[in-house]
């Protein structure tokens, strides 16, 4: 019923099992697709986000072009800690290209954050720019883990309070 529901609001929802310095973490996954027609609604889902993959067509200079105006409303309403990746996609319609690669490339550069070209319909770089995401993310979970730990009493670990078994995830 949930999928459904988000279906027809045009998000995606996921979840992706992830193993993380030998933890089995969960990643959720939402996936807006970037519709302009779904911005407002969008951007109510950034708040408590720890990540956001950001992406755009190689073959379609309008996307590339509303990477900016995402990119403002992700430190807006996320903050500026957050991690983001930018992904310049369909690098396997070459011929096609309106967006040179080096454009990609110098956005990801002034803001700072990490570029891949990809290919979702040929597997291409996905896995790497998921890894790198989730690397980033959960490094700085895990680094600021012992220090909330201090703050925090019972005590508490990282497998108690971030991180849950597979098993108890239903």
């Amino acid at each position: 019923m949930l999928q459904t529901f988000f279906f027809l609001l045009g998000i995606d929802f996921k979840v992706k099992p992830v193993t993380f310095n030998g933890t089995r973490v969960k990643l959720q996954i939402w996936d807006t697709a970037g519709q302009e027609r779904f911005h407002t609604l969008s951007t109510s889902y950034f708040r408590g986000a720890q990540g956001f993959i950001l992406v755009y067509d190689i073959t379609n200079l309008d996307s590339f072009q509303s990477i900016t105006t995402w990119m403002k409303d992700i430190h807006e309403k996320a903050g500026d800690e957050v991690d983001v990746i930018l992904l310049g996609n369909k690098c396997d319609k070459e011929s096609e290209r309106v967006v040179p690669k080096q454009k990609g490339e110098k956005l990801a550069w002034e803001h700072g954050i990490p570029f891949f070209e990809t290919s979702a319909k040929d597997n291409v770089n996905i896995e790497d720019a998921f890894s790198v995401l989730t690397n980033e993310i959960l490094e700085k979970v895990f680094h600021l883990l012992p220090q909330q730990c201090a703050l925090w009493k019972p005590p508490c670990s990282p497998r108690e309070e971030w991180a849950q078994p597979l098993s108890s995830w239903g």
